[in-house]
């Protein structure tokens, strides 16, 4: 139930949304500029924010560090900070936090009496000013003496970003007295005539040479780009003719606003205005690469991007093989585009305009050598190793301005490097309307295309593997053998996997020939040779193999043509490359060869392939993912393991009994239970004991998910019960994990488990219709679901009211921010209707009228225990008020009711003046952002002299003039403005 809090409440209460907020994108940037703002206002003296800064101190240290010491200060400086995080943060990641009435603080301070002071008073505006000035303030103050060359380099350091250059150098001047403080801000003072915007002014003709190049670069990447690329034997499909737009969304936002293609490189979502680096994450196959070849087609024929005359793609799997040292300009024309002449002319015109030059790397996850900022290299001709000139450009310390364009797997993008994103796009699949569009594009034959579809809408644990653009290529690719199943279809990821081996063998034998029960045993050479090649590789994070490596490997021509090794189209070197198809099918020969090997060594390598993480906690997907194992090194290794898992369920033992002893298989799938159920314990002993008066609660850890993605491949309920036989949580928190219908597939399958219920929170992922009808077999064991931000429609809602009311200890779901349409109130008002024990609803930020309140309030007569109603940020008005009102006005239970900015005007707050007045357990009543009148307020401050037990009635931005909002708060203070 929310309050009207003090600052310092409001910084207590919100501590962990206000680190996760400060630290999400790994930049410090937030953090220094709430310091500075602290410092200018004098809620900060100079001692505390050396305190602060402490060298050595993580982000998250420093930012905890700050709210400790702002709530010893008291409730002024709790104010100030609170003003200060509004005025810094992002809209978007102010969306679920609340200022109370700090947000608009201005400074009262006196001016200040010295130039030090003047330093500490205008230092906000000073960083703003210097940031591009930097080296001209260095050269002034050096050349009158007050500073050294030494202490200039160091405030230089290309690890400092220009804000923080220009803040040490305040730092410095500081000390250095009162006449070298003058002498900088006069310097201040003359810029501020002379300064041009950028790029205000930044005219160029582009000259023959570059139009030429222009013109050539273009051309190569058309012709690279026009065929799907990403999978074997797709070579006749044209990108034009398959390629189906996932899901694209801002990360780190509590909104889930999608995106299109032009939104990923453009200003939506900049989290960190300083860097150039954008990142697009998703787990393996959702995606990226073929977005990635999408954007490079529609460049080349100058349909996107136009603001970027020159793009260069790399393959961060192709850079992996390079051994030479490279300057940046070998880089660009060896691995990108040669030039036919003037290279130095060409060169020189990107180093000049680099806001007009795009880089785009693919497959972070890929990169052999682990993120480091240990070795700066700033000099675009200088050769220096692949590792290091790859890392500076992404930290920008090697062509600052470019903006560069990375695609990885979530969990392989390291902290060190989340610092320098400009912001991160989440690619998150196929929509259930995308599935229905792939599958139709990729089969010419409209019949065999629905065979396809209905076989999937059939199959909801298939259909939700489906989601990821990989699958739902295995799915079209290897349909008969899908629709061969009948009803009995493929369940999990190594069914499907299964599945496509099969068909690939199958399509290899000679005609005439059938691929009997014994397929294993009689591609048995060839697995083995396969899988020993991949298994090698991935440890090494190898993907490209020369016709040399396969040959030493013993894999034959005939292993070869049977498809799961492919000649790259990635490298230009001399001689035949090769890569397996797809990088998910490397894992899943590696997994192959670890069951199917009888090396003693293999007890070994299962141990290391289940290493699990330290027990630490994590904020979503934005906080550090720390391992001791290799699968953070490598994150494909995380997914052979999932595959381990599968195939060692029992399911799978038959086939695999054709050419492996059942002892041994029995001694690896115990040694695989053994090391997730070790796993899980690790996690289950690092839940911190509960504050007095909260719930026990259990926030996600790195590799959770993981783990029980690796439980639901064994398919074996004992291993779930006995897995969660020990976890005692009230409320488990999943929040920003990137669960969608796959995961929630899993998460049920071990989670109906669970001895007593829990509170499942999963807001901000993937979930979607289809994970919603996965979840149902758990909901048993939640008391409370929230799934905010989840693309969830009325169709979804629908099958989970028809659970939800079978449920008896189901009392409480938040929906805010999904697709719900006043349909799902006619499925909540029967839910209302039927469970006598509903305690909460929240569906704020939806598309709920006038008519889906009427609809609701037929539920609301008729239930007896409703306590919080929130329909924040639809569009009932006053008509869908008055029905509400006329609902609640009887109510014995309602404590909480929010209506905020939903059109409502004086007619609905007479309404709601009716149920304050005869309600006896009413708290709280939030009607800010709307249309209410001065006459409509009276109704409520009437009705309040009739109320003793409503402590807030919330009428911030309202329809009212400066004068009547002080009038009513002298009248009756629980009213808020």
């Amino acid at each position: 139930m929310e309050r009207r809090m003090s600052a310092q409440q409001l910084v207590l209460r919100q501590r962990a949304e206000l680190v996760r907020a400060l630290c999400c994108g790994g930049s410090s940037e937030g953090l220094e500029s709430i310091l500075d703002l602290l410092l200018s206002w004098g809620a900060l003296v100079w001692e505390d924010y050396l305190n602060v800064c402490v060298a050595g101190k993580t982000l998250c240290s420093r930012t905890r560090e700050l709210l400790d010491l702002a709530y010893s200060k008291g409730e002024s400086t709790c104010c100030l900070l609170l003003a200060a995080l509004s005025h810094v943060l992002p809209d978007a990641q102010k969306d679920n936090l609340r200022f109370g009435k700090c947000s608009n603080i201005q400074n009262s301070l006196e001016m200040p009496t010295s130039a030090t002071l003047t330093l500490l008073s205008d230092r906000p505006d000073l960083v703003t000013q210097l940031r591009n000035c930097v080296e001209g303030a260095l050269g002034i103050l050096v050349e009158k003496g007050f500073i050294t060359s030494s202490e200039c380099e160091e405030i230089q350091l290309p690890v400092y970003t220009s804000s923080q250059q220009v803040r040490r150098l305040l730092d410095l001047v500081k000390c250095k007295g009162e006449v070298a403080a003058e002498v900088l801000l006069q310097f201040s003072k003359r810029i501020q005539k002379t300064v041009v915007p950028p790029n205000k002014n930044d005219t160029f003709t582009m000259s023959a040479s570059v139009a030429e190049y222009q013109k050539k670069l273009c051309s190569s990447i058309s012709a690279q780009s026009h065929f799907l690329s990403t999978y074997s034997d797709t070579g006749k499909f044209s990108l034009d003719d398959i390629y189906t737009e996932g899901l694209l969304e801002l990360g780190q936002t509590s909104t889930q606003k999608s995106l299109n293609l032009e939104d990923v490189v453009g200003p939506v979502g900049t989290l960190n205005m300083e860097a150039d680096t954008v990142l697009v994450s998703g787990e393996a196959g959702s995606g990226k690469s073929t977005f990635l070849q999408r954007l490079h087609l529609l460049w080349a024929r100058k349909t996107v991007l136009h603001n970027y005359l020159l793009l260069f793609p790399f393959s961060c799997r192709k850079l992996n093989t390079e051994q030479q040292d490279l300057s940046l300009k070998e880089l660009l024309f060896l691995h990108c585009c040669w030039p036919d002449r003037d290279q130095d002319q060409l060169f020189q015109f990107i180093l000049d305009h680099p806001h007009l030059v795009l880089f785009t790397f693919d497959g972070l996850d890929e990169f052999k050598q682990t993120f480091s900022d240990d070795q700066r290299h700033c000099c675009p001709t200088q050769p220096a190793p692949m590792p290091v000139l790859f890392f500076n450009l992404m930290q920008g310390s090697l062509m600052k301005g470019v903006r560069k364009l990375v695609t990885s797997r979530t969990e392989a993008v390291p902290p060190i490097l989340r610092q320098y994103l400009r912001k991160e796009v989440l690619l998150k699949g196929f929509s259930p309307d995308g599935i229905d569009c792939f599958v139709r594009k990729h089969h010419s034959d409209p019949g065999v295309a629905s065979h396809v579809l209905e076989s999937l809408w059939s199959n909801t644990a298939l259909l939700g593997l489906c989601h990821i653009p990989v699958f739902c290529w295995i799915v079209s690719k290897c349909y008969k053998e899908l629709l061969g199943f009948g009803n009995s279809g493929p369940q999990t990821i190594t069914d499907v996997y299964l599945m496509v081996l099969q068909h690939f063998f199958h399509h290899r034998i000679s005609k005439g020939n059938r691929l009997g029960k014994g397929w294993v045993q009689q591609h048995f050479d060839t697995i083995m040779r396969l899988g020993k090649l991949a298994l090698q590789a991935l440890e090494n994070s190898h993907y490209i193999f020369s016709e040399t490596e396969v040959q030493n490997g013993g894999v034959t021509e005939e292993d070869i043509s049977k498809g799961f090794l492919i000649q790259s189209k990635n490298i230009s070197f001399d001689g035949i490359h090769y890569e397996f198809l797809h990088v998910t099918m490397q894992s899943f020969f590696a997994a192959l060869f670890i069951i199917l090997d009888s090396n003693s060594n293999n007890h070994h390598t299962i141990k290391r392939l289940f290493q699990t993480p330290r027990p630490e906690g994590c904020l979503g997907i934005l906080q550090a993912k720390k391992y001791d194992g290799p699968s953070t090194e490598n994150p494909n290794l995380q997914i052979t393991s999932t595959f381990v898992s599968g195939l060692l369920s029992k399911r799978h033992q038959s086939l695999l009994l054709q050419c492996h002893p059942i002892q041994t298989l029995n001694k690896k799938r115990k040694q695989v239970v053994k090391c997730v159920s070790r796993g899980m314990q690790n996690h289950f002993k690092s839940i911190p004991r509960p504050v007095k008066g909260e719930k026990k609660s259990m926030h996600a850890m790195p590799g959770f998910v993981w783990l029980i993605k690796c439980i639901y491949e064994m398919q074996d309920s004992e291993v779930a019960k006995n897995v969660v036989a020990t976890l005692e949580v009230e409320h488990l928190k999943l929040t920003y994990c990137n669960i969608g219908p796959l995961e929630c597939t899993a998460l049920a399958f071990v989670l109906q488990h669970l001895q007593s219920p829990v509170g499942l929170q999963l807001d901000s992922n993937s979930v979607g219709d289809v994970g919603v009808e996965q979840l149902l077999p758990c909901l048993h064991v939640c008391h409370s679901l929230y799934l905010r931000n989840n693309n969830i429609s009325d169709e979804g809602i629908a099958k989970l009211v028809e659970k939800g009311i079978q449920c008896q200890t189901f009392k409480k779901i938040a929906l805010f921010n999904n697709k719900l349409t006043d349909v799902c109130t006619q499925h909540f008002a029967y839910l209302l209707k039927t469970k006598q024990n509903f305690l909460s609803l929240r569906l704020g930020n939806n598309n709920i009228t006038a008519a889906g309140a009427e609809q609701l309030a037929e539920g609301l007569r008729c239930c007896q225990s409703l306590q919080f109603l929130g329909l924040w940020g639809n569009n009932i008005g006053d008509k869908g008020a008055e029905a509400l009102s006329h609902a609640l006005e009887d109510s014995r239970t309602l404590v909480w009711l929010s209506l905020v900015e939903n059109g409502v005007g004086s007619a609905g707050a007479q309404a709601l003046a009716r149920v304050i007045r005869n309600s006896t357990t009413l708290d709280e009543l939030w009607l800010s952002k709307n249309c209410i009148t001065r006459d409509g307020v009276e109704y409520l401050v009437q009705a309040l002299e009739k109320n003793s037990s409503v402590t807030s009635i919330w009428l911030r931005g309202n329809n009212l003039s400066p004068e009547e909002v002080e009038e009513f708060s002298l009248r009756e203070s629980r009213l808020t403005f």
